[in-house]
C-alpha cells in the first residue's frame, strides 16, 4: 500500500495543509471626515469662482452609475511636461467613476478643460508619487500610512497600489 493511500488511524483527524488568508477584496479607501469633507466643499467652492490654492481645480467626472456629472476638489500635478491626478485617499468613488468615464473635466471659475485619462500601473508611480507628496504632502501625508516624499523608492512602490494616479491629456 502506498503511503498516500493509507487511512487514518481510527481516532484521529487527517492533518490538512492551512489555507492561506484571502487577499483583501476592498482596496483602500480613505473617507473623508467632516472637517476635511467642509474644506473640499469650501476647496471646490473657490475653484467653480476663479479662485485656485496652489494650482487646484474642481473635478468633474461622469458618475458611472447615475451618469450624473461628479464634482470634487482635485490637485493636479505636472511632472516631466505631463499632467496627472492622484488619489491621495485610494480608490474613491471619483477614480473608480474616471476608470469608467475615461476622463473629465478640470475647472477654475470659467476656465474648464476637457480632458482624456489614462490610469498608471503601479510601476509607473514611484517618480510621480513622491514629486506630488513633495508638492502637496503638508494637506495629504495622512492618507499615505507614513510615505512621504523623503520614502525609499521601495516604500513608494509599496504604496503605489493603494494610491491610483492618472495620465491626463487635455483635449478641449
Amino acid at each position: 500500500m502506498r503511503s498516500d493511500d493509507q487511512q487514518p488511524t481510527p481516532g484521529t483527524t487527517p492533518t490538512t495543509p492551512p489555507t492561506p488568508a484571502p487577499a483583501p477584496t476592498t482596496p483602500y479607501y480613505f473617507k473623508a471626515g467632516p472637517v476635511a469633507s467642509r474644506f473640499n466643499a469650501v476647496v471646490g467652492w473657490l475653484a467653480r469662482h476663479g479662485v485656485s490654492l496652489m494650482g487646484s481645480a474642481e473635478l468633474s467626472v461622469r458618475g458611472r452609475k447615475s451618469g450624473a456629472m461628479q464634482r470634487i476638489p482635485v490637485n493636479p500635478y505636472r511632472h516631466d511636461g505631463e499632467q496627472y491626478l492622484v488619489s491621495a485617499r485610494g480608490h474613491s468613488q471619483w477614480v473608480r467613476n474616471m476608470r469608467v468615464a475615461g476622463g473629465g473635466e478640470l475647472r477654475v471659475g470659467r476656465k474648464v478643460r476637457r480632458f482624456t485619462a489614462a490610469e498608471l500601473p503601479d510601476d509607473q508611480k514611484v517618480a510621480v508619487l513622491r514629486g506630488y507628496l513633495d508638492k502637496w504632502g503638508w494637506e495629504v501625508n495622512q492618507y499615505f500610512q507614513g510615505v512621504t516624499a523623503a520614502s525609499s523608492d521601495e516604500e513608494l512602490a509599496a504604496a503605489a497600489a493603494d494610491h491610483p494616479v492618472f495620465r491626463i491629456t487635455i483635449t478641449a
